[in-house]
């Protein structure tokens, strides 16, 4: 049966070869009548580059052979020549492929699976042997776009080839073109890659509006699934970071989904502050801190460098405490709340205690004051929380950040930190205490009591705060995955064991909170 498809095959081969041949020789003999001039060129050049041309492998396969062709023509090149050359370099790959196809599914594989081998192999090969100059040309050749071009695009196979050659070229003007046309035919939304979105600026508006509509509309799981490509995305130059903090900073002003875009933004503020990069001068601009310079320069400078200091804090206790404050939102930003976390709940850090009371009131401030606002106009100042959540940040302070407390004592004033865990920024900076703490090597092989006070305090934290529940399961897996060689096997099993259950309570708390939103 095999012999039998081997000899049609090579029998139609040689049919299709035949027609070829008959077909070229007209082609020849019209073009030969051409009698127009080369317009200034060298004839004897002309011909030399077109036989060049039609010495390579299958050239006749090639879509520019009719221009080249015409060329040599009107160079006054000889048919016979192109005849003998093009059928003699004539190998017929892709008619080869062809048939190794049809007998690949005369032996009982799948089309389809026949069609990916071939179109996956196609792909490498064109990775491989990209030439950008050489794709640059052929829009200076053609001079419009060309038709293959347009159906390559219309198959995922083909797109995602371009994309990534897109990824590896980013200079190739004929890329660049092509990535614009899928953005036109509505395939927006499979631009993942960086800097095939960040090219151009109508695709790249076009991916970043799909990819927010995407966020938005899946939820905190969506979020979390597809923010690190989307901030990723965004923080891929100064350029496309202004672009898109300024659209979302608009729409984070809707009353409708205003907020889950802020969120979005600030969690893409946070990916750019971990990335090393400075952006704190355009989170400043886009706020309201434009209005208080004063302000502004102090929260600039605090953020620059990375860390809290007096004289700046002095600036903003100041502005704070006078009749008429500035906004609250212009000091709740995510990198600067959690500057505060850092000098006031991390182990070992040290604060001027003469201004100690000016970071509380600053820190209380940003959570629990409530404004409102009308017509861009502040109507009302609700401070009812701040005095309580002020005394709830210092007693929390004053008992986590002692030296002198070991966990013993701790356990004595279990009570006064379960009251003031109910404030909810108290809970954040009792998290962060409590994972600074347990991270140390040392933590477990000095542990005696059999549950430690410090994830008992993780428990409460979860009861109490329901939208902590992901940063508490968050720690208690880098508990379950971290080696602890110090201790011994019998006190890793207990240790994991313990991990374990927090985990497995925590996922089931929080599936039925996820649940009970998705009834509501």
């Amino acid at each position: 049966v095999k012999g039998a498809a081997l000899r049609r095959a090579e029998a139609r081969a040689a049919v299709g070869a035949e027609r070829g041949r008959r077909r070229l020789t007209g082609l020849c003999v019209r073009k030969q009548q051409d009698d127009e001039d080369g317009e200034g060129e060298d004839d004897a050049g002309v011909q030399q580059e077109c036989l060049q041309k039609f010495s390579t492998r299958d050239y006749i396969m090639e879509p520019s052979i009719f221009n080249t062709l015409k060329r040599y023509f009107q160079a006054g090149g000889s048919p016979e020549n192109v005849i003998q050359l093009l059928s003699e370099n004539y190998t017929a790959v892709a008619q080869t492929v062809n048939l190794l196809a049809e007998w690949l599914i005369q032996t009982g594989v799948e089309p389809v699976q026949v069609q990916e081998t071939v179109e996956n192999h196609l792909k490498s090969l064109l990775i491989k042997h990209f030439d950008p100059r050489k794709a640059d040309s052929i829009f200076t050749e053609e001079g419009e776009t060309p038709a293959w071009l347009e159906q390559m695009i219309a198959h995922t196979t083909w797109r995602d080839l371009f994309y990534k050659l897109a990824e590896a070229h980013p200079d190739c003007l004929m890329l660049n073109f092509t990535v614009k046309l899928i953005s036109d035919a509505g395939y927006q939304g499979e631009i993942t890659s960086v800097s095939t979105a960040c090219q151009q600026l109508e695709v790249f508006s076009r991916v970043l509006r799909t990819s927010l509509a995407t966020i938005l509309d899946g939820g905190e799981e969506n979020l979390e699934k597809n923010l690190p490509e989307f901030a990723k995305m965004v923080c891929h130059g100064e350029h496309t970071y202004l672009f898109a903090q300024s659209m979302m900073s608009i729409l984070a002003q809707e009353e409708q989904g205003g907020s889950a875009v802020r969120r979005i933004a600030q969690e893409v503020q946070r990916y750019a502050h971990e990335k090393g990069h400075d952006a704190s001068q355009i989170t400043l601009a886009l706020g309201t801190a434009a209005s208080y310079p004063r302000a502004c320069q102090a929260l600039g400078a605090m953020l620059s460098k990375g860390a809290l200091n007096p004289a700046d804090i002095t600036v903003l206790f100041k502005m704070f405490t006078s009749m008429d404050p500035p906004p609250v939102e212009l000091i709740r930003v995510p990198a600067f709340l959690d500057l505060f976390m850092q000098s006031l709940f991390k182990p070992g850090a040290k604060i001027n205690q003469d201004h100690k009371h000016k970071y509380i009131h600053i820190l209380a401030y940003a959570a629990s004051v409530v404004e409102t606002w009308k017509k861009n106009k502040r109507v009302s100042i609700n401070k009812d929380e701040l005095k309580s959540t002020s005394k709830a940040i210092e007693t929390v302070h004053n008992l986590c950040c002692n030296e002198n407390k070991g966990a013993s004592e701790l356990v004595a004033e279990l009570s006064t930190l379960y009251q003031c865990i109910r404030f909810p920024v108290v809970a954040m900076g009792v998290l962060k205490w409590v994972d600074w703490t347990v991270s140390e090597p040392r933590y477990f092989q000095l542990q005696t009591d059999h549950t430690p006070v410090h994830l008992a305090l993780l428990d409460e934290i979860s009861t109490c705060h329901q939208l902590l529940h992901p940063q508490v399961l968050q720690l208690l897996v880098k508990l379950f995955e971290t080696e602890h060689s110090q201790l011994d096997v019998m006190e890793q099993v207990i240790l994991k064991g313990f991990s374990y259950i927090y985990i497995i309570c925590i996922k089931k708390i929080y599936t039925q909170i996820y649940l009970y939103s998705f009834c509501e």
